[in-house]
């Protein structure tokens, strides 16, 4: 029988768990505090939230897969999102998502094997004046093309 490694869940998200344990709406909390500190939510994590919160782990998996939110894969370093809004997408988007996917070499939701970028498409960022919009890191692309990918991810390429 093989035996699990014991998980042991963060000093500040025990905290806080602690802070939110005996109030309504808690789970959302934990678990927006658990991506905050992990960039996603590890299923050992899940599962000792499970324990700690006393929450079936199918609710837990119920409320990160309900919620575009959470992320159950650990996350590329630099997050793109990619805007998929009525503006965005009409103005060419979804050309924009697969041009991602073939210069990344993965789908959105997924890391490139070296960690360093993850994609998503996202319903809106607000910037319709601007579109086709990219976001990379907080950092706004407006008006995008096709074009403009290689030299958006050779500068965070040179970041590291």
């Amino acid at each position: 029988m093989a035996q699990t490694a014991e998980v042991t869940l963060h000093p500040e998200l025990m905290a806080f768990i602690e802070q939110w344990k005996e109030k309504p709406g808690n789970l959302i909390m934990v678990l927006h505090k658990t991506q905050e500190i992990y960039g996603y939510i590890p299923r050992e994590i899940a599962m000792e939230l499970a324990k700690v919160i006393d929450v079936p782990l199918a609710k837990i998996y119920g409320v990160i897969t309900f919620y575009h939110f959470f992320k159950l894969r650990k996350p590329g370093k630099h997050r793109i999102s990619v805007c998929m809004g009525t503006a965005c997408f009409l103005k060419g988007g979804e050309d924009i998502l697969k041009e991602l996917e073939d210069l990344l070499g993965v789908g959105p939701n997924t890391a490139t094997e070296d960690g360093l970028f993850s994609f998503e498409a996202v319903r809106c960022l607000g910037c319709c004046g601007l579109a086709p919009v990219v976001m990379v890191d907080g950092e706004v692309y407006g008006k995008v093309t096709k074009d403009d990918l290689p030299g958006i991810l050779a500068k965070y390429r040179e970041q590291g």
